[in-house]
């Protein structure tokens, strides 16, 4: 990406106006994006090219709305290991790679040694991989649970200069 980056390997100033255009809208055309961003659409794309390629941009998706798809439930899950060498923390975040209602997973510091965020139907959905597959998983010491009652702020947009 030698050819947007500064002289210090940062993105330049058209990187920063691209990043910030395609992550309020994934689905912006190329057109429209060299349009806010004041180049031709060839060099648009390649510096969108670039970025993907340099992995500043890692990917794209919809932002689905989970009640109206009748997944009502969201909860964060503490989990504590028995051991944290690195052999059996990696095998426990192979095992949550496979567990479809967990959605986020997030290694931590402090009280837990993960933070699940996990989506489902119902509460029984949740007790019922709590007490099932989470609990009786290779190295799993202490699990906690915390419902989600609303979502206050979702926004997943980084806050670029």
């Amino acid at each position: 990406m030698a050819q947007t980056m500064n002289k210090h390997g940062e993105p330049d100033t058209i990187d920063w106006k691209i990043l910030r255009e395609i992550q309020r809208d994934g689905r912006i055309s190329n057109v429209e994006l060299a349009g806010r961003v004041g180049l031709s659409p060839p060099p648009t794309l390649r510096r969108v090219q670039a970025l993907e390629q340099e992995g500043l941009i890692t990917g794209y998706r919809a932002q689905l709305n989970r009640e109206k798809l009748d997944y009502a439930v969201k909860m964060f899950v503490s989990v504590g290991l028995k051991s944290q060498a690195k052999p059996e923390m990696e095998a426990f975040e192979r095992q949550v790679k496979t567990w479809p209602i967990v959605r986020e997973c997030y290694g931590v510091q402090g009280g837990a040694d993960y933070v699940l965020v996990c989506v489902a139907r119902d509460l029984q959905a949740v007790q019922s991989f709590v007490n099932g597959a989470l609990l009786k998983a290779a190295n799993v010491d202490s699990v906690r649970t915390s419902l989600i009652l609303s979502d206050v702020k979702t926004d997943s947009e980084i806050p670029l200069p």
